[in-house]
């Protein structure tokens, strides 16, 4: 291990950072990554590998410890919940990894982490695991369909449950398995600082893999890279990483030259970045965002893409701001969601949501929609969006939406579900002031 850093005492203090003390994982990761940014690259993978693996695949790796420890895993330490559960997906998952490097490496963190009492219980549990893994006994696809849907893809039963009435059982188990796919990472050219040629050009000398967007001509997907920090052309703002679900927002949108255009809660500033470059110069993109700290994400985003069209500025979205009220060509409001289109890339997201939280969003949502079309000038656009599959927060509000507002027109709407490889599960609807 590089400079006596050891990795795997780095992906247990993510584990529970995420696990029990309720840090995002992307942010738990990122931010490791970049306090230990010379990490060999072998060594980087291997970590973010087996933080977001365990992540994702964590209820299916619990299910599996409980079959062979006397301890439940609810009733676990959290350091040696968090070292078997880590330890159980490099055996499931890992074949490049020995069996007894990963149960010695094991023992040797619980006793680093002052757990010497409990060393054999660790040693014992992971070698009955290792010796059975292929004799895991699981719910009964026919009879207990749910409750194998929630283990074999490590999603909560409510919320198997919940998308049971929206969708049969094998595309459930497209989605998600989409969800545990690893996918290349998608992104978007700025066409105000290169071309698409270049850039691809300029990529593959960097010896990464770039492959083009069938639908979107200025979308590309990226893979092999270190880390993005280390790409000349990001650090440059040639490119803007984004997924293809979020950049229909702006496509959809139609801005015209000189437009004006409103983002009222656009952290980390994609879509409203997107939006300045499709205006070449022209008009005003406005990104606005509840908090500094996002605020200055926006702007570092800015800077980094070198655009003159666009600002940004703290604002609560919920308050109405008079002077705005009917001059803005654009409103777009991609609003705080549950988020559960995007669990393939935020793991933890599905066991932290409820079906309260759930509930709670979409009122939320429907209260910013409420105050932000009064912005929208007569034949200007509210583009509404989320990144999540639930109707309360998406067909749903936009029925309700239509019906206290008549005055605005539903031009297209679409619930775009996970694809492998391809996309998250997002939502947009175009509405027009008529």
């Amino acid at each position: 291990m590089t400079n006596g850093i050891n990795v795997r005492e780095l992906i247990l203090q993510v584990l529970l950072e995420v696990t029990r003390d309720g840090e995002y994982s992307h942010i738990a990761i990122k931010n490791t990554l970049d306090k230990y940014q010379y990490l060999e690259k072998q060594e980087r993978s291997f970590f973010t590998r087996v933080c977001e693996g365990t992540l994702e695949n964590m209820i299916l790796i619990d299910y599996i410890i409980n079959q062979f420890s006397k301890v439940k895993v609810n009733k676990m330490k959290p350091v040696i919940r968090c070292i078997l559960r880590s330890s159980v997906y490099e055996m499931k998952y890992m074949d490049s990894v020995p069996v007894s490097a990963t149960c010695n490496e094991a023992v040797k963190l619980a006793q680093k982490k002052g757990f010497h009492n409990l060393k054999g219980f660790v040693n014992g549990v992971l070698r009955n695991i290792s010796r059975n893994l292929e004799n895991i006994s699981m719910p009964d696809k026919e009879k207990e369909t749910a409750a194998w849907l929630s283990v074999t893809y490590s999603v909560p039963e409510w919320l198997v449950e919940k998308w049971k009435n929206l969708y049969e059982v094998p595309q459930l188990e497209e989605i998600f398995q989409a969800f545990l796919e690893k996918s290349a990472t998608s992104i978007r050219v700025n066409t105000e600082a290169t071309t698409k040629e270049a850039l691809i050009k300029e990529l593959e000398a960097e010896q990464i893999i770039v492959t083009e967007n069938e639908e979107i001509p200025d979308a590309l997907y990226i893979d092999g890279y270190d880390f993005l920090a280390g790409i000349p052309a990001f650090v440059e703002g040639k490119f803007y990483v984004q997924d293809v679900s979020s950049m229909l927002v702006s496509l959809w949108a139609e801005p015209k030259a000189g437009a004006q255009v409103l983002d009222v809660c656009a952290a980390p500033g994609g879509k409203s970045i997107h939006m300045a470059e499709l205006l070449h110069g022209t008009g005003m993109v406005e990104a606005r965002d509840l908090t500094k700290y996002k605020v200055s994400l926006i702007e570092e985003n800015i800077e980094r893409c070198g655009l003159k069209n666009i600002c940004a500025k703290q604002a609560d979205a919920r308050i109405l701001e008079k002077d705005k009220v009917g001059k803005i060509d654009i409103v777009i409001a991609d609003l705080p969601c549950s988020g559960l289109g995007v669990i393939g890339k935020k793991p933890d997201i599905k066991y932290k949501m409820t079906e309260e939280k759930c509930q709670e969003l979409a009122e939320l949502q429907r209260e910013i929609l409420h105050t932000v079309q009064h912005y929208v000038k007569a034949g200007g656009v509210l583009m509404y969006s989320t990144c999540t599959i639930n109707p309360q927060e998406n067909e749903d509000n936009v029925r309700v939406f239509l019906k206290e507002h008549p005055e605005f027109v539903l031009e297209r709407q679409q619930q775009i579900l996970p694809k492998k490889g391809k996309n998250d599960g997002f939502f947009l609807a175009r509405l027009v002031r008529s």
